[in-house]
């Protein structure tokens, strides 16, 4: 049998006070809150339906709460029997609190399980003074390192040039030895301004291309394919140049012929 509220009960002893002072007869004794439960008698055995006495009628509205109340499954848990002797048991609330309100459940709930995150915070951080710093640190080791070396070591410069005396082979510095190279492949024209600009212009759109924001290199396979194509042409045309050109700009080989490079 489910167990009656207790504030359900109070009001049934209340309804039943009530009506037994309205019918004229001598209203007992009001029981003590402390007062077993057992003592109180149901309100379900109660006749609703107009049977049995007045005394134990109980409102229609009183009876159709405590049916509620009672279909409801009752907490386990029971509160100690006060001090005072008494033996009341306190049964635990149902869900809904007197009036049906139940604000109160909201207190049970955690606050991060009900807010909908939508984007996940970035961490920003400023150009100056973060980033700006760094490169400046570095500008001034490498000057440092520059000014230090050159004390030391001296620049690897020839002799006053001669106007009657033109070396063989003439190479143009190392940067330039992969366009001098192309220079003996094709045109000038196709060599000195065609190749160079279609480069030019492809570095240029590379960006637009290749929009991917990925840092993964396994994702931005047209911009390492593009950097490989770039490093593999003039470091073998610079190679070849510095390496396998002796007298006349003719193709040797240096281990047979020796080495025609100077820095």
């Amino acid at each position: 049998m489910t167990e009656i509220p207790e504030h359900l009960r109070k009001r049934a002893e209340e309804a039943r006070r009530k009506a037994e002072a309205a019918q004229g007869g001598d209203a007992p004794a009001p029981a003590p809150d402390d007062a077993p439960a057992a003592e109180a008698p149901p309100p379900a055995a109660a006749g609703g339906n107009g049977e049995g006495d007045a005394g134990d009628r109980i409102p229609a509205h009183l009876l159709e709460r405590n049916q509620a109340a009672g279909d409801a499954p009752a907490a386990p848990a029971t509160a100690p029997a006060p001090p005072g002797g008494g033996t009341a048991l306190a049964t635990a609330r149902a869900a809904t609190g007197p009036g049906g309100h139940t604000q109160r459940l909201l207190t049970v709930v955690k606050s991060g399980s009900i807010q909908d995150v939508k984007a996940k915070p970035v961490d920003k951080v400023h150009v100056w003074p973060h980033l700006l710093v760094i490169e400046f640190v570095a500008a001034l080791a490498l000057t440092a390192f520059l000014l230090i070396f050159s004390i030391f070591v001296n620049a690897p410069l020839l002799t006053l040039a001669n106007p009657n005396q033109t070396p063989n082979p003439s190479k143009a510095p190392w940067y330039f030895l992969g366009l001098q190279e192309l220079l003996t492949m094709f045109h000038p024209m196709v060599a000195g301004v065609t190749i160079p600009t279609i480069g030019l212009l492809l570095y240029a759109f590379a960006p637009f291309i290749d929009k991917n924001p990925s840092t993964v290199p396994e994702n931005r396979k047209f911009a390492i394919s593009l950097f490989t194509v770039q490093l593999m042409f003039w470091a073998v045309l610079t190679m070849i140049g510095s390496f396998f050109r002796g007298p006349g700009f003719n193709f040797v080989f240096p281990w047979a012929e020796g080495l025609f490079f100077e820095l």
